[in-house]
């Protein structure tokens, strides 16, 4: 569990892919794949959302994190886990399905918004929290929960995109999910992945620039 936690750390920008068709879903995270995209996130209410996970992970073993996003219920949680997901993503605080993540060695990242709801999640033993929707509050708002629990770490997620995400990372941000503005379905349907590599470039760039930045302080 601690190495999936880590490598999302290393390359830190999660990819959202929602709601596409299954016939596309290999071409579009190849897209990701030349962009720098090493994780991403495949959700629960996309048609065949099991079956991708699947198609994802035998072709893509040892070269890409599988996530299953929009997970509501430990049932769910376990279907994706056993279809290969590495980790669990929730829009929602859910302990059952954190419970269900840990049983089986893989990672949970709940979906919280509040300290609160934060510190409870790492209590029941997450140890990547989803501030969601992060949008409506901006990156100070990281910053502003890390003051009194820096222990925590964060994935921002809503709204995230190539011009705000190296501001997320400045305050704090332990990675970032990004979603339609890196993967749109109507680029992918009209078979435009190279626009979906050159997004992915410029989002991993812009990170990256910052990391170091921030480790030459240090």
């Amino acid at each position: 569990m601690y190495g999936i936690f880590q490598n999302i750390g290393d390359t830190a920008v999660i990819s959202i892919v929602r709601k596409i068709p299954i016939e596309n879903i290999l071409d579009t995270v190849e897209a990701l794949y030349l962009g720098g995209i090493r994780c991403v996130e495949i959700t629960m209410d996309s048609p065949h959302g099991l079956s991708m996970i699947e198609r994802v992970r035998d072709n893509y073993q040892d070269k890409m994190l599988i996530g299953a996003g929009t997970v509501l219920d430990s049932e769910t949680a376990r279907c994706a886990i056993l279809s290969g997901a590495d980790f669990i993503l929730s829009p929602t605080l859910c302990t059952k399905v954190i419970e269900m993540c840990n049983t089986y060695g893989k990672l949970a990242v709940p979906g919280v918004f509040t300290p609160t709801e934060a510190l409870t999640a790492v209590r029941a033993g997450a140890q990547l929290v989803k501030i969601f929707p992060v949008s409506s509050v901006g990156p100070s708002y990281i910053k502003d929960i890390m003051g009194p629990l820096g222990q925590i770490k964060m994935l921002a997620v809503g709204g995230v995109n190539a011009d705000n995400a190296a501001d997320y990372i400045k305050c704090g941000a332990y990675a970032l999910g990004v979603g339609s503005c890196l993967v749109n379905k109507q680029d992918v349907l009209d078979g435009k992945f190279d626009m979906i590599t050159s997004r992915a470039a410029t989002i991993i760039n812009n990170v990256k620039n910052i990391k170091c930045e921030r480790s030459n302080k240090v």
